[in-house]
């Protein structure tokens, strides 16, 4: 795979991200103590099981950038799943204070180690080896995620904006391969043109079930994309609906071939 960010750099923004985020999501954790039993919307988990599951991955991405390797999973979705259970299973702390230091304390330790070492270190991650660098955005990619779960069950706001999706761009766009459908891309034969509206521009090519992200298409793209950033990052990471984006004015197609574009993020599962 070429990805448009095969070597990501993980400097100041992408630290301070990290750090920034883990303090936003302790101080959602804070403000409402009695939130850990709240349901989050659309989701089997609660705020304490996501803040829980939250501090076991910070933990674990700290200790793969100091050099530590730790299994957890395969890398497939469904192993993830399956780790993801059995890691709540043994780690029972659901107290939101408790977990707001440990989501803090492991982001802070992530941020030391990464700054000692190359942003181009291999690390094996929980989907298969990566860079440091992107390890990183992986890292504020999932804090992202679950946070904007745990804002959501709390009523409370939450930041996610285009300059913090441009910092994970690179886990998003190396991850892409990781999470085709093998079922749903079986046979398909397409080349999309993807442009983040004000920021990242990028291909991805389907073919038998496979598919390559690149800077520029491989051929004449079948049809465009054009996507405000953040309605990207929700639909990739599984946040929000296509038939959302499309009713806010989010996305826009077109092309030789500008049907097919509803049927695009179809063609993958998010972990």
């Amino acid at each position: 795979m070429t990805a448009p960010h095969a070597a990501a750099a993980a400097g100041a923004p992408l630290l301070d991200a990290v750090t920034a985020v883990a303090e936003e999501i302790a101080d959602l954790l804070r403000t409402r103590p009695d939130g850990a039993g709240r349901r989050i919307p659309g989701a089997e988990w609660s705020v304490g099981e996501a803040a829980a599951h939250l501090a076991v991955a910070n933990e674990l991405m700290a200790d793969a950038a100091d050099g530590r390797e730790r299994r957890y999973g395969d890398g497939t979705p469904g192993s993830l799943a399956e780790a993801n259970a059995r890691s709540l299973a043994a780690f029972t702390e659901r107290d939101t204070a408790v977990l707001a230091q440990a989501i803090t304390g492991h982001a802070r330790d992530f941020v030391r180690a990464a700054a000692r070492r190359p942003a181009t270190a291999p690390v094996v991650t929980p989907l298969g080896p990566m860079d440091l660098g992107t390890l990183g955005c992986y890292l504020l990619t999932h804090m992202l995620a679950h946070g904007y779960d745990i804002a959501r069950a709390l009523g409370r706001p939450y930041r996610l904006d285009r300059a913090r999706v441009e910092l994970c761009m690179p886990f998003l766009l190396a991850g892409m391969p990781l999470v085709i459908d093998p079922s749903a891309a079986a046979g398909h034969h397409g080349c999309y043109a993807i442009r983040l509206r004000g920021g990242s521009r990028f291909a991805v090519t389907i073919a038998d079930g496979a598919a390559t992200v690149t800077t520029e298409p491989s051929r004449r793209p079948d049809c465009t994309i054009s996507i405000e950033p953040v309605a990207f990052f929700l639909l990739a990471l599984g946040r929000t609906g296509l038939l959302s984006v499309m009713a806010r004015g989010k996305v826009l197609s077109w092309g030789r071939r500008p049907w097919r574009a509803p049927g695009f993020p179809m063609l993958f599962k998010a972990p």
